[in-house]
């Protein structure tokens, strides 16, 4: 499989830099040990990259059949499905189970889909999701979770009245917690939160200097990528360089179909804070490359600074979307108008020109597309 490919590739690393790994559960022991079961190991410097577990919901029944987002992974086919949880994590394994087959439905407690993203990112997803899905409940409340002999009998709360269910199988997706407390922090020194973050400096140091922390233990967002540029930094400082974090942006990527992408401000954050910004878009529908896929049903979308045209966020709905985002994380972190990547010569017929189409949009100099002028 791909995660055995990945992790055997991980192991022929270690041993190629004479890395010792050490397979166990590890807590610290003092300022400069921790235990892995009955061994103790010393260190000079100490990086945390303890993770974090997905949240459960209180008063859940012990029960099989209610599962998390890594026992989703163990691919095990049910009849009906009940998915708790729209943020990304739910709708990616939502996407997943209902291509195979399961009738999926989706409950979530706000108003809508990957609450905190644009609402037109999210429109198209929600459109195939109608269809794919068996019912998506939003602005609902999960009561009552039962375990029964013929599954997993879930009451609701709604402004109209929703029958209570029965489901092979429950997804609880409402989030993940840092292990900051399950690793005996405090034989360190080294601070915990109330909420089981460690609180870290720029250079990723806990308040003990020669132990640091990294991912999702550090607080948000939860993401690998944001996770590994952490650990090389605070590896590098650990080593005597001088590093700190100083990413202006961090990309954010909804693997579901259509993929959702996006990246520094959003239009919702923007106009939140008062910030004056312009908008350049470009539909799929206009695009060969995606017209021949035959999924027309993305877009992509650039904001920029309403004085300086600095492009200040992006977002891209459609297939490899995750691939498209880092341009745009790009043109942010270096400080690019809309002229710097509306003059830059992309590839055609390709998605990756729609980028460059939606910068010319908001330039007015897009000729692959009629957009009437604003009066």
């Amino acid at each position: 499989s791909v995660v055995k490919k990945l992790v055997s590739g991980l192991s022929v690393l270690a041993k190629q830099r004479k890395i010792e790994v050490i397979h166990g559960e590890g807590t610290f022991a003092s300022t400069h040990e921790i235990s892995v079961g009955v061994r103790r190991v010393s260190f000079a410097h100490c990086i945390i990259a303890a993770g974090s577990e997905a949240v459960r919901l209180p008063g859940l029944p012990d029960d099989p059949r209610i599962i998390d987002s890594t026992g989703a992974l163990e691919i095990d086919l049910p009849k009906r499905m009940l998915v708790i949880g729209g943020g990304i994590i739910g709708l990616e394994m939502a996407t997943v189970y209902a291509a195979l087959g399961v009738q999926v439905s989706i409950v979530e407690l706000m108003d809508g889909l990957i609450p905190g993203c644009d609402r037109d990112l999210v429109k198209p997803l929600e459109k195939r999701l109608a269809k794919q899905c068996e019912r998506i409940m939003v602005s609902t409340k999960v009561a009552k979770v039962e375990s029964l002999k013929e599954g997993i009998r879930v009451s609701f709360e709604a402004a109209q009245l929703i029958e209570a269910q029965v489901y092979d199988k429950v997804l609880v997706a409402v989030g993940r917690a840092p292990n900051g407390k399950r690793i005996n922090a405090e034989a360190a020194g080294v601070t915990v939160n109330d909420r089981g973050f460690i609180p870290v400096d720029p250079q990723m140091r806990t308040n003990v200097s020669h132990i640091f922390a990294i991912g999702d233990i550090v607080g948000q967002p939860m993401l690998a990528h944001k996770a590994s540029h952490e650990g090389k930094l605070a590896a590098e400082v650990a080593h005597g360089e001088k590093r700190a974090f100083d990413a202006r942006v961090i990309p954010s990527v909804a693997y579901t179909d259509p993929e959702i992408a996006w990246v520094g401000m959003t239009e919702t954050e923007a106009k939140a804070r008062g910030v004056a910004y312009g908008k350049g878009a470009f539909p799929w529908v206009a695009s060969g490359r995606s017209l021949s896929l035959g999924r027309d049903d993305g877009f992509t979308k650039l904001l920029f600074d309403a004085q300086t045209h600095r492009v200040i966020g992006g977002a891209v709905v459609g297939p490899n979307a995750g691939e498209l985002i880092a341009e745009i994380g790009l043109a942010i972190e270096m400080g690019c108008d809309a002229a710097d990547i509306g003059l830059t010569i992309h590839p055609h017929p390709t998605l990756s020109e729609t980028v460059a189409f939606a910068a010319e949009a908001f330039e007015g100099t897009l000729t692959d597309l009629y957009i009437p002028k604003k009066k």
